[in-house]
Formats: C-alpha cells, structure tokens, sequence
C-alpha cells in the first residue's frame, strides 16, 4: 500500500497506544494547540517518510517498541499487515526542528483549543536561546508559536525579542503567531525565513464560531503582505479539516490560498476543548482534499519540498504534497 494510503489512515486514527520498551525518550510533548497538555506524541517514519500520533492507551492502533527506536504499529483486530519503521527523536517538539511555544496561554478561547484551560507558563528569551543552543547540533531549522499571554502587543514585542537571538544561531527561523498588521515587516526586517499566519478554518463564518474574539480578515491582509515580503511559497497557512465545511468550500479555500502565493497545511482536526466529542476527518476525505491541494499547488507553481521551518518541513501531522506523495 502506498505511503499516503497508509499515513492518511494513521492520521483519520490519530493516537496510538504503546507497548514493548520503554518509549519515553521519543515522546513529544505539545504546550500549543488542541493536543496540549496531553500524554504527548511519537513520531513514527517509515523510509524517511513520518506520522506524528498522540499517545493514548485506549487507542485501536498498538505501537510495539522493540527497543533503539525500531518498532512496528499493527491495528487492533482490524486485519492489517504491520507497519515496520522507527521512532524519531524530537529535537524540540519535533523531528530536526527546534519548535518552541513562548507562551503557553492564551486570553482567545478557539473552540478546539485546550491551550486556555491550561494556564500555561511564558518563557523568558534567555531561556528560549539556550533551549535552542542546546539541540543546535541535531536541528536544521528554528521555529517560533506562541499563544497570546496578555496582549497581541505584548506577544508582538516577545516574539521579536526572541527572534533576535535566535536569527544569529545560523539556522532559519520561521514564526507562527497570531499577528498584527505589522508583523510581517518586523520579522522580515529581522532576517527571518519564513512565516505561518493560520486561517484555521476554510470559511469566515466557521472561523467566527471556532474563533470568537479573532479576525479572518487580518489574518489574509498578514498572509498577502508576508507573500510581498518574503515570496511565493515562503508563506503557510494552517487550515483545520473537520470544522464542519464542505469539500466544496474547502477546495475553495486552498485555491485562494495558492493563488495568493500561500501554501495551505490541511490539519486533520483533533477533537478538543468543547469539539472533544467531534469525530476526525476520514482517510477517503484527507486523500480527496490531498488531491485538490496537489493540483492547486501545481497551478501556482507552488512547492512544499522547499519549506524549511514549521509544519510543512516537519510533515508530522498532515499529508504534505512532494514530501508524502
């Protein structure tokens, strides 16, 4: 079976419970989005090729670690033949990215977010630096999210401050927040690479009932000013699969977001917070919505394979055009 065949069913899935040896030294634990405060991740990968899955007992899918990282996922009473591969080490967060949250609050309460009920702590840039001095040797890129602790200024004024310590370190930096219009210029006047303003829902009226508080319209005038800043494909955008829209208003999405130069990142959603009794996008719908992603990024010549930061390098937990096709 071919790989996005298989990674689409882990995903539709998402968690996987773990047996055999001991797995603590490959698990990732998430200060941001709807998996926060969690039992945290693995990230398992098959021919270089990864999945990132929550760790949960109760999960249909059994993960056996068989010791230096080899294991092998077989699928509880569902027939299917086991996938052999191995657990990556996270470098921070993730696989060959140091991947930090700065704030691990937010005063915004998205629908599927866990992140307000945890009250989080906010790290300090000193404390950031030398998180990321210390996984230099064993990353190849910095990326930066953040909740809003107590004031978009105030997480402006934070942000910046650590992207001026991490830009001299040499690797490149990509940043994911929630912006102010003058976010984009800030962080491109400090060298970094590329960034990721999140849509996270393919239609205005979905995002006001995900998102109450926030502004669809901001975050596409962010989007197309970062496209002028730091070019086509330079720029992503997170778009949640599984809010509620159609296929149809998907697609729609994707094209805008190609169009203007952007590369979509469709996340499966992971039912949290007040969604928690949601279901997860099927298999047959992450690979049709795959499809319509290929051919809307062929048409604006757009290519994930050259993304170096973030979600689109790390590919943990979406199907990722180039990289899992």
């Amino acid at each position: 079976m071919e790989w996005k065949r298989v990674k689409a069913e882990l995903l539709a899935v998402g968690r996987v419970a773990l047996k055999g040896e001991d797995c603590r030294a490959y698990i990732s634990r998430s200060t941001a989005g709807p998996t926060a405060g969690g039992e945290g991740s693995v990230f398992f990968s098959v021919g270089g090729r990864r999945v990132r899955l929550s760790v949960d007992p109760a999960s249909p899918l059994l993960l056996h670690h068989e010791g230096a990282g080899k294991a092998v996922i077989v699928s509880g009473g569902h027939g299917r033949e086991p996938l052999r591969g191995v657990l990556e080490n996270p470098g921070l967060h993730c696989p060959r990215q140091a991947y930090i949250t700065l704030s691990e609050r937010c005063i915004f309460s998205c629908r599927y977010c866990t992140v307000p009920r945890l009250h989080g702590r906010v790290k300090c840039p000193e404390e950031v630096l030398e998180k990321v001095k210390g996984v230099l040797d064993r990353v190849d890129a910095v990326s930066i999210t953040s909740g809003v602790a107590e004031s978009l200024d105030q997480e402006e004024k934070q942000v910046l401050d650590v992207v001026r310590r991490v830009v001299p370190l040499g690797k490149p930096v990509g940043v994911s927040v929630y912006p102010t219009l003058r976010t984009p210029d800030l962080l491109h006047d400090l060298g970094v690479a590329e960034v990721k303003w999140n849509l996270e829902a393919a239609t205005p009226a979905l995002f006001a009932r995900m998102c109450p508080g926030l502004d669809y319209d901001l975050m596409w005038r962010a989007l197309r000013r970062s496209v002028e800043l730091f070019g086509e494909g330079a720029v992503c955008s997170n778009v949640i699969v599984g809010l509620g829209e159609s296929d149809g208003e998907m697609a729609r999405c994707i094209n805008d977001l190609t169009r203007a130069g952007v590369i979509p990142v469709l996340r499966p959603l992971s039912p949290a917070a007040e969604l928690a009794g949601w279901s997860r996008p099927t298999a047959d719908r992450l690979l049709r919505l795959l499809g319509i992603q290929e051919q809307a990024l062929r048409d604006s010549g757009l290519d994930p394979r050259r993304v170096r930061t973030m979600c689109t390098a790390c590919t943990g937990c979406d199907l990722t055009p180039g990289r899992d096709t």
